[in-house]
């Protein structure tokens, strides 16, 4: 049987080793409840970016652009857009607007083409920069852009249509600064939140990929590609391929072998700009 001084000495040796066994730090105590807090803030925003996703979104741009979706200017812009199609018709329909992330998976990308708006007439805009649906006729930038083919490009011959779908596919990114118009003006949404995203979207191609090739044409694309790591991507300049600007530096450019060039330098399958 246990004398008192027994269990007194039992009893302290017991609140020694509780005394003894390691303790978490003061910071550490209380880190995890704010870990806790940035997870359940995290999955709040996350949450409420999805809702505001906009549909027809393709799931690899989706899953790196979707903080873009929660953002005060990206509310802003759908709902404007929305209200625009109530008033208005707007260009492209809604389910084509993000038809370039449908196309192939965000890390697939290889060749960057950057336009400015969609087509503003009917049967046109189908969310993919300077492409437009068949049966149309090409545009004129279009068929300049044929015209420089035939000359770069060893057995390019004129599709009969305007679709760029061909090249997209391959990992063409046409991507206009801004995605929607209103028929007929051109550039009348402009400054309405669409650069913001067209701008993260460039940012995180030219932040998380290496070895691609951007072509800037004009001086709206050439701006806009200011935010492109020279140091880990190739960049090609010259003049807009329109009726107006087309000689003075876009016939003759050569992009689409240069950018072939440096496609294989780097590594990465050349595109097929005739398959179309």
């Amino acid at each position: 049987e246990q004398t008192t001084s027994d269990r007194a000495s039992n009893a302290a040796e017991h609140t020694e080793q509780i005394c003894s066994r390691p303790r978490p730090s003061l910071p550490e105590r209380f880190s995890r409840p704010l870990d806790r807090i940035a997870r359940n803030k995290r999955a709040a925003l996350e949450k409420l970016a999805a809702a505001q996703e906009p549909p027809g979104f393709g799931e690899s741009w989706r899953q790196e652009l979707l903080a873009e979706f929660g953002e005060p200017y990206f509310r802003e812009l759908m709902n404007f857009v929305d209200e625009e199609r109530t008033r208005h018709t707007v260009y492209p329909p809604a389910e084509d607007v993000f038809t370039w992330t449908q196309m192939c998976d965000i890390r697939d990308v290889k060749v960057v083409i950057l336009g400015q708006d969609p087509y503003h007439n009917p049967n046109q805009a189908h969310g993919l920069s300077f492409s437009v649906r068949r049966p149309e006729k090409p545009p004129p930038s279009l068929k300049n852009i044929y015209k420089e083919l035939e000359s770069d490009i060893e057995g390019f011959q004129h599709p009969g249509h305007g679709d760029l779908t061909g090249w997209a596919r391959q990992g063409v990114l046409l991507l206009n600064a801004v995605l929607t118009v209103r028929a007929p003006h051109s550039n009348s949404h402009k400054d309405k939140g669409w650069e913001t995203f067209t701008d993260a979207v460039v940012q995180w191609l030219s932040n998380n990929q290496q070895g691609l090739v951007f072509m800037l044409w004009g001086s709206d694309a050439r701006v806009k590609g200011a935010a492109i790591d020279r140091s880990r991507h190739h960049v090609l300049e010259a003049v807009h391929p329109s009726p107006q600007s087309a000689r003075r530096g876009f016939f003759g450019c050569k992009h689409f072998s240069k950018a072939n060039e440096l496609l294989q330098e780097s590594g990465k399958t050349p595109v097929d700009w005739n398959a179309l």
